[in-house]
């Protein structure tokens, strides 16, 4: 009898050993620092360090959204060029979160930067419109599912982004195929990993003919996302344009206040480039150590220093603590035609003009026309946005350049129209419109 109960005992012990070893293992599953392994090239390692997703071994795929996407139907743009489809995925407070916020973030993005986005929804806490672009059979097809893929990973994404797809006339896709079971056993760890291989194929060189041939339509995907926002105000960024935590939420508390009067104003929030090795900084003074340091500086500083200059970078700088509130730092005084400033501004300001392909003339003339019509622009502290990594111009592709020059053109026709449409305004103090500098603007 007693050898019974001992038998009995021994394996109850066993049993709660092994239950508790198991727990400490799950536990540690879901919890460990999200880290990609080392053949992860370094973007992902600036993305690893500030975001823990949910690790699922086989992803649920939402088979029902496959549908919604009919590539025969969409809208075309103005120019009958680029076909639309607004609200593919909505995330599912994202309704709710436009109500809530004052403030949504538009932005867009190409497959090979789309990553980015899973730090954007990790730091802003409001609604997103993201409007995403393809081209061709592979490429947009690689776009859907890598899009489906991050939905199903990081449940912050999945709630706040509201996404939206566009392709060219010239090179539309034949068809959705999309791959279903290739999702199958993906863990989520290593969204850049993954990301790598849909575009490591033996059609890299197709896929990737957008940055020649099938140039990248900057100013109709921020058209198209921001217009699908549904709040008052805009922050319109690029994808790689981080802001710091909490912004939404000190947003709300600036907005809610009469800060402008009966003025167009359009908020300046200033942007860094940030070293790699780096982690992001959690506030402005832990930004401006890192800038004492040299890991930091102000956007472009060394590949085109005129892009941000109108900031005032040193003025911003020269207030250490600025406290918990959001105020209005300075005025930009010193506006000059190059300026491409990331603001938040009500969504009444002019759209991007669309004739403007590619890189080179996409942000900084829409915001020469905002000065034309009359904004001020005002920088506001202590919050900010972050790029990674410090740039330098021998980075910079030669396709680049080519498109620039193609944009360079079109400017003077441009400017012609504005000074016609804004002949009100033709007393105020014109900034130096000096094209024959400006390559490298995007």
């Amino acid at each position: 009898m007693n050898q019974k109960i001992c038998r009995i005992l021994n394996i109850s012990v066993i049993t709660v050993l092994v239950l508790t070893l198991y727990n400490i293992f799950v536990a540690l599953k879901l919890t460990h620092t999200f880290d990609c392994p080392k053949s992860t090239t370094t973007p992902s390692r600036r993305l690893v360090r500030q975001v823990t997703p949910v690790v699922i071994k086989s992803i649920p795929v939402v088979r029902e959204n496959i549908s919604i996407l009919n590539i025969n139907l969409g809208r075309w743009d103005n120019s009958l060029e680029y076909r639309y489809f607004d609200n593919v995925f909505v995330g599912t407070r994202f309704i709710e979160l436009s109500k809530l916020h004052k403030t949504c973030l538009a932005t867009q993005s190409s497959l090979d930067k789309i990553y980015s986005i899973i730090q954007v929804a990790h730091h802003w806490d409001g609604p997103i419109s993201l409007a995403v672009f393809g081209s061709g059979d592979e490429e947009f097809n690689n776009l859907f599912l890598y899009v489906t893929y991050l939905r199903e990973c990081f449940p912050k994404l999945k709630n706040k982004v509201n996404f939206h797809f566009a392709f060219p006339r010239k090179n539309a896709p034949s068809k959705l195929t999309f791959n279903a079971t290739s999702l199958n056993h993906l863990e989520c760890d290593n969204p850049h990993g993954y990301l790598l291989h849909l575009t490591k194929s033996k059609q890299r060189k197709r896929f990737m003919r957008w940055k020649n041939q099938d140039v990248y339509p900057q100013n109709h995907l921020r058209n198209l996302a921001r217009k699908n926002c549904q709040g008052e105000y805009v922050f319109l960024t690029d994808i790689d344009v981080i802001p710091s935590y909490g912004m939404v939420d000190l947003l709300d508390d600036f907005l809610v206040k009469d800060n402008c009067g009966k003025k167009l104003c359009a908020f300046v929030i200033p942007t860094f480039e940030l070293d790699d090795r780096v982690r992001f900084p959690p506030n402005k003074s832990e930004l401006l150590r890192l800038v004492d340091k040299g890991l930091s500086r102000p956007f472009h500083q060394k590949v085109f220093i005129y892009n941000q200059f109108a900031t005032n970078f040193s003025r911003w700088q020269s207030s250490r603590e600025d406290g918990p509130h959001v105020h209005i730092s300075h005025p930009v005084t010193n506006f000059e035609f190059l300026y491409e400033p990331f603001y938040v501004a009500k969504d009444t300001v002019p759209a991007h003009d669309e004739r403007f392909l590619g890189y080179g003339y996409t942000r900084n003339t829409q915001v020469y026309e905002m000065f034309l019509a009359g904004y001020e622009f005002l920088v506001l502290s202590p919050i900010f946005t972050i790029h990674w990594g410090l740039q330098l111009k021998k980075t910079r592709p030669p396709w680049r350049e080519s498109q620039n020059t193609k944009n360079m053109k079109k400017f003077k026709e441009f400017k012609r129209e504005l000074l016609v449409k804004y002949k009100t305004n033709s007393s105020k103090k014109q900034p130096n419109v000096d094209v024959g500098f400006v390559l490298g603007r995007g």
